[in-house]
């Protein structure tokens, strides 16, 4: 199963790739578990200063943007 992380204070961006990631697990039929991490000391933890950011089982794909559910697929194959 692949630990998806959509790392942000919960803006329209974070909210954007939270949705992208999950369109792109289920077009792969992946096991997947989406988390939102939103406090802020956590985040900074993964070494991300700036949101939104993705991590895929505790590894940071993605800071700072938005990816496309294509982008992510790429990710998380």
């Amino acid at each position: 199963m692949k630990k998806i992380q959509i790392l942000g204070t919960g803006c329209p961006k974070c909210k954007k790739l939270a949705e992208n990631a999950e369109a792109a697990a289920k077009d792969l039929g992946i096991e997947y578990d989406i988390e939102k991490i939103t406090n802020i000391n956590e985040i900074m933890g993964f070494g991300v200063m700036m949101t939104p950011a993705l991590a895929v089982d505790g590894d940071v794909k993605v800071v700072g943007k938005v990816s496309s559910p294509d982008e992510i697929k790429a990710m998380l194959a």
